[in-house]
């Protein structure tokens, strides 16, 4: 990135949360939206409790927007709505961060990652202790995106899987958290590139997922469309 831009970290409930804007008032918003939607979030769960722990898709709700999303990018995935959560926060967080006139939004929750720029945004890969975490990562020039990692090892998501790190590009951090999962959930087994193409196929079923990136036992692939790969200082 280039020019004076904003950068906060911001923690609530669940989310661990870094802003970047070129304008200080749009941070503000993002922080106002995650709040407002994890309230809605919460007072929609208590009369719904079956969201909050499906894990499987279920029917979208009209409101609150934040389960709406949630719940259509799930049901994209075939998994339960609570996997697209952080995406969906961020999402909406950037959508009311450009309301207020900015021209970089860049909200990133829990390695989940929704991005809408006028100028070229690098993230790293993070996948715990692992060699090549923060080693490498990615320079996103085609907004918006939404870019999401799950992991079997390293995260306190829930995974079926053994992942070191599934990353799944999309147009938003919604249906990218909620396919990361789907991807990361079917990556195991003693075959490790067997594993990484059982991960693409799941990947790449799902409409809208436009790139796979998996980290499985210190093998790397990818499939469809990923943006430029960079290298990342420690």
């Amino acid at each position: 990135m280039t020019g004076q831009l904003f950068k906060e970290r911001f923690a609530y409930k669940e989310s661990q949360c870094t802003i970047i804007s070129d304008k200080s008032a749009a941070i503000q918003s993002a922080k106002e939206s995650i709040k407002n939607n994890y309230i809605a979030l919460e007072l929609y769960v208590r009369t719904n409790p079956k969201f909050l722990y499906t894990l499987t898709p279920i029917q979208a709700p009209y409101e609150p927007l934040v389960a709406k999303l949630m719940a259509e990018a799930a049901n994209k995935a075939d998994v339960g709505p609570m996997a697209a959560v952080a995406g969906a926060i961020a999402d909406l967080a950037v959508e009311d961060m450009l309301r207020v006139g900015c021209e970089v939004a860049v909200v990133e929750d829990g390695g989940e990652i929704s991005v809408q720029s006028n100028q070229s945004v690098d993230v790293a890969v993070v996948a715990g202790d692992e060699p090549l975490s923060k080693c490498f990562g990615f320079r996103l020039t085609e907004f918006p995106i939404g870019v999401a990692t799950s992991s079997g090892r390293f995260s306190h998501a829930l995974s079926f899987g053994e992942a070191e790190a599934a990353v799944v590009f999309c147009k938003n951090a919604a249906l990218a958290d909620a396919a990361a999962t789907a991807v990361g959930n079917v990556v195991r087994g003693e075959d490790a590139q067997a594993g990484i193409q059982a991960g693409f196929s799941r990947g790449l079923s799902i409409e809208g997922v436009e790139g796979v990136l998996i980290l499985y036992k210190g093998q790397v692939g990818t499939a469809g469309k990923i943006p430029q790969i960079i290298k990342v200082e420690p």
